[in-house]
């Protein structure tokens, strides 16, 4: 009996254990190894960025975590340290493994991911692209921040204002490989050849998005064209090295800069000068769309096809457009009259 006893009560202490890690939750995770947080019938959207600790993803992280609580779902962010699509490979890996209802990437590279997110959304995970796309037939939906061609062509007009049209330019890029870069950069070079003659793309350099690396290459360009009369930088780590690098050799204001940045991030460069305007949309707004349309896909209220409609909490009703592709609205141009506007 006293055999029996002690079988039966260690099945029973073994049964308690197993039943009270069932029930267990887990939350937010930054790295690829994290416990799954998906349930059954939980809304659970994981974000997948070029890199973490970005200020440019974090506040797009902060709009997803907005929506996620406006529609009681479930928000995590995971990522490499430093962009690199290999890099994102093993996130998109574990998250399929974790069974999340959604990934939300953006691409550092559209084709090196592509065939681990073909595995995922064979595994039913939806998965949208948001910031930089991924391979059309890797993705569901594309939410695009702003027209491609818009900021590409906007970005020389502003530079073109600053320096009368005239002299050496440079582009400071992120990663060779960014889908989204590329794209703007392609219409920068349109714009020069049909409106600027007399403006020259000396040198188009890449900082992949490291804050040292651009802020070096800046420097080069600096020595490598001492007449360059101006530089566009399309990303927000990018632009602001770059200020930092023409400060630094007292060429702030004399060299025009423009790009893509955020207001809090930039404001001291717009107010001395160094920086006379820039563009962007509001990252925390693309974060919020972005999970919307994830959100939308998991629960089955649109199937990502040409034309769905669908509203998106206080940013309103969207269509998908062609390519599967929703977009969040028009960029802001920021200067010393309005940066003061705007907190993010």
């Amino acid at each position: 009996m006293k055999k029996l006893f002690s079988t039966l009560s260690l099945g029973l202490i073994v049964l308690t254990i197993f039943t009270l890690t069932a029930c267990g939750g887990s939350g937010s995770s930054s790295s690829a190894g994290s416990t799954p947080s998906a349930t059954s019938g939980s809304l659970t959207i994981a974000f997948l960025p070029k890199q973490i600790n970005n200020p440019y993803f974090d506040t797009a992280a902060s709009g997803g975590k907005l929506a996620a609580t406006a529609l009681n779902g479930q928000f995590q962010q995971v990522g490499p340290s430093s962009a690199n699509a290999a890099a994102q490979v093993p996130f998109i890996t574990t998250l399929t493994e974790q069974h999340v209802g959604a990934i939300v990437i953006s691409g550092d590279d559209p084709n090196a991911v592509a065939p681990a997110l073909k595995q995922a959304m064979a595994q039913g995970v939806k998965v949208v692209s948001y910031d930089a796309d991924v391979a059309p037939d890797a993705r569901n939906v594309f939410v695009n921040q702003a027209d491609s061609e818009q900021i590409g062509r906007s970005e020389v007009d502003l530079l073109a204002k600053q320096i009368n049209s005239t002299g050496q330019i440079a582009i400071l890029s992120a990663a060779s490989t960014a889908a989204n870069q590329n794209t703007w950069i392609g219409y920068m070079k349109d714009e020069l050849a049909k409106k600027y003659p007399n403006m020259q793309l000396v040198k188009i350099a890449y900082g992949n998005d490291d804050d040292q690396t651009s802020f070096n290459d800046t420097l080069a360009l600096l020595q490598q064209y001492p007449n360059l009369k101006g530089i566009i930088s399309p990303t927000t780590v990018g632009i602001a090295a770059a200020a930092r690098a023409l400060e630094s050799v007292k060429k702030g204001g004399t060299v025009a800069l423009t790009g893509l940045g955020t207001p809090n991030q930039l404001r001291q460069y717009v107010k001395d000068g160094t920086i006379k305007g820039f563009e962007l949309w509001n990252p925390a707004d693309l974060g919020y769309l972005a999970y919307y349309v994830a959100a939308m896909l998991v629960q089955g209220k649109i199937q990502g096809n040409v034309g769905d409609t669908f509203t998106a909490g206080k940013l309103g009703s969207y269509t998908i457009g062609a390519n599967h592709v929703v977009l969040l609205g028009p960029p802001t141009v920021f200067n010393s009259a309005n940066i003061d506007q705007f907190n993010f």
